[in-house]
This record gives structure tokens, C-alpha cells and sequence, in this order.
């Protein structure tokens, strides 16, 4: 046979399958949405697998942690999801927003655009917003949110009004004298 005809055969397959791998890569890349995870410590599971940080999340993903880990998935504009030490969770998500159910453990919702819909163990579904958590029992965590009745505010106010007071008498005490590094005798250069 003749070489051109060989090198159109070739070049014709080679753009081809260029063209079939371009279109599959962006039908694929339209038709799910994913997350990233964010990895503190070492250890955390995604699907039964070691993960780092960087590595995409799919819907119906299963994030683990143990002990000494905690992770956060971020959804794009979805939301983020903190999955703390000792929990496991499986994320759902899609367009419209992010669903999960907890197996053990607790997640808390750090930002999310929609209410984030939470199945626990004993089968409730806890709707969640930005700041709030749930524990795999199905019950809100114990928060410190420092309300003690106000009393570092007091703190604040004290060291606030001592700092003033000590302010408004030094500028208008009768004393008009400024040492500023000892006695000695200033030399003007212009006389």
C-alpha cells in the first residue's frame, strides 16, 4: 500500500479517539457533582481507603476517622461538612444540596447554601444549618458557647476604663516635663 494512505489511516484514527476521550471527559465532568476533602491528622478512610487532603469526594461517598483525625468536605458552593474524630458518615449530594447519614461520631455543617439533611442511627433526620452539629445519637452536642453571665465582658470593661482613666490623667496632669533617655545636654545643629 501507499504511505500516504497508511499516514491518513493513522492520523484519522489518532484524531478519532482524541475526539472520543475530549466529549467523554466533558460529559462526565457535567454529569456530577464532587467535593473536596481536607485531611487533619492521619488515618481518615474514604470508601474504606486511606486518603489525604485534595482528594475528591463523589456522592455516596463514606468518609472514616479515627481517633486522632478529623476531615471537612467541601461541596463548592454547596457547603462544607466537618466529620470529627471517631465518626463515619456517608455524603450524598447533588445540585441541590447535601445529605448524609451518621453511623457514628458527629459532623457538624461549617457552610452551607440549603439545610443539610442528617440520618442518624436510630433512623431521625435532623435538619442542620451553618454552625450546627449532630451526634450519631441523634442529639445536638453539648455546646460551650462562653455565656457565664457575662463575666469576660466585665473583664474587658475594667481593663478598658483603667486604661482610659490612666490616659486622661497623664494628659492633663500640671507635669509638662518629657524625659526621654536621660540628662544630657542637647546640641542644636542650626543657631
Amino acid at each position: 500500500m501507499n504511505s500516504k494512505l497508511w499516514i491518513r489511516k493513522a492520523l484519522s484514527a489518532c484524531l478519532s479517539i482524541s475526539l472520543l476521550a475530549t466529549c467523554s471527559a466533558v460529559a462526565l465532568a457535567n454529569s456530577k457533582v464532587s467535593g473536596e476533602l481536607t485531611v487533619a491528622g492521619n488515618g481518615v478512610l474514604v470508601n474504606g481507603e486511606a486518603a489525604q487532603s485534595g482528594r475528591s469526594i463523589f456522592s455516596s461517598s463514606t468518609v472514616t476517622t479515627p481517633a486522632d483525625a478529623s476531615a471537612i468536605v467541601g461541596v463548592g458552593k454547596l457547603g462544607k461538612i466537618e466529620v470529627a474524630p471517631n465518626s463515619s458518615v456517608s455524603l450524598s449530594f447533588d445540585e441541590k444540596g447535601i445529605s448524609g447519614n451518621l453511623s457514628s461520631g458527629k459532623i457538624t455543617v461549617l457552610g452551607a447554601a440549603n439545610a443539610v439533611n442528617v440520618t442518624t442511627v436510630n433512623g431521625s433526620t435532623v435538619s442542620l444549618t451553618a454552625g450546627q452539629s449532630v451526634l450519631a445519637s441523634g442529639l445536638a452536642p453539648q455546646t460551650n458557647d462562653d455565656d457565664d453571665g457575662g463575666t469576660a465582658w466585665w473583664a474587658f470593661a475594667a481593663v478598658l476604663i483603667g486604661a482610659s482613666a490612666l490616659i486622661i490623667y497623664a494628659a492633663t496632669s500640671d507635669n509638662d516635663r518629657i524625659a526621654l533617655g536621660g540628662t544630657g545636654t542637647v546640641v542644636s545643629p542650626v543657631r
